[in-house]
């Protein structure tokens, strides 16, 4: 975990609707656990879904890094809220 002043803190949100993508959300997410403080994974059954939360302490590059490989992956809506501090 970096607590380095210049690290920002954010929230990963993933929706998963293909459970085909999760092997690669899982894998980007190993790459990225220096910088993961937790996640939170709900499946919700009666819409076939999941719901991934992410939450992050890191240079907003890293960050950056982490959203726009998930957000890359078919199957998986991705969203990222920063702290402003």
């Amino acid at each position: 975990m970096n607590t380095s002043t210049e690290t920002r803190v954010a929230v990963i949100s993933i929706i998963v609707e293909e459970p085909s993508c999760v092997p690669d959300i899982n894998g980007i997410l190993h790459d990225a656990a220096d910088s993961i403080i937790g996640r939170m994974g709900i499946p919700y059954r009666e819409k076939d879904i999941s719901i991934i939360s992410v939450v992050v302490d890191a240079d907003q590059n890293i960050i950056n890094n982490i959203s726009g490989r998930l957000g890359r992956l078919q199957g998986a809506t991705v969203k990222t809220a920063y702290s402003k501090k």
